[in-house]
């Protein structure tokens, strides 16, 4: 099969962030009228060689792109530009999240956010939505069975949850704050719960599982409930670590 010529790419610059470089590169590209609606955009493959960045990089900014509603995935054909929406985009520097007191704020943020949304989920979700965050929760637990990055499959499910609510500003919030959402990101989560690595991520496996099967159940009481549980608990671990 013949890739589509790709669109010409500007010498891309090396941020802290290196997803939310693509996802700006793209966005100012989208919105500018350089990439128009409809425009292919290049393949994973070629976007890694372009940027010079990891496939788990590539697919968590185009799944930002997606959320915020500018680009659209048909799997197993492409990426797709959308017409822009003209809002103006939600901003939080990851590097502003670097003590455990950033971590606990925005963890508040995201409990009253998340809750609400894993229960719109439950109401609202389709099979296909179901079955990616299915895969998800799959790829997350092969990761930590072979002691790879389980911080994609947890942004991607987190993502997925949102975008089940059938409501883009949930999505749109989630997208924009990217991978930083994900505490162990920021700070050695682990060390903080007194834990190794395995059954820190175990633990975590099983919360999301349990927003998952709430989901599936279109339980939207016990959605809000095992979502607000998951990220109270990270909440109450950072605060305890606080303390000492």
């Amino acid at each position: 099969m013949t890739d589509t010529p790709e669109s010409p790419v500007s010498t891309p610059r090396r941020p802290r962030n290196l997803a939310q470089g693509l996802v700006e590169d793209f966005s100012e590209r989208i919105r500018g009228g350089q990439i128009r609606p409809g425009e292919k955009l290049p393949t994973e493959s070629a976007l890694m060689r372009q940027f010079g960045v990891s496939r788990t990089v590539v697919r968590e900014a185009l799944s930002r792109l997606q959320a915020a509603g500018l680009v659209e995935t048909h799997h197993g054909v492409g990426t797709y530009a959308l017409e822009p929406s003209g809002g103006a985009d939600f901003r939080v520097d990851p590097a502003d999240i670097a003590t455990v007191r950033d971590v606990l704020v925005l963890l508040e943020l995201r409990i009253c956010l998340e809750s609400e949304a894993a229960g719109l989920a439950a109401q609202r979700r389709t099979e296909a939505q179901l079955a990616d965050m299915r895969r998800a929760l799959d790829e997350f637990r092969a990761c930590l069975a072979a002691g790879g990055d389980t911080i994609t499959p947890d942004f991607r499910f987190h993502l997925l949850v949102a975008q089940a609510t059938d409501n883009r500003y949930f999505a749109d919030l989630m997208s924009h704050l990217g991978s930083a959402i994900i505490p162990r990101t920021r700070i050695n989560s682990a060390r903080i719960a007194h834990e190794d690595r395995e059954q820190y991520l175990a633990r975590v496996n099983l919360e999301h599982e349990d927003i998952y099967a709430a989901i599936v159940r279109q339980e939207a009481e016990a959605a809000r409930a095992a979502m607000r549980t998951h990220l109270s608990n990270s909440r109450e671990r950072l605060r305890r670590a606080q303390v000492r």
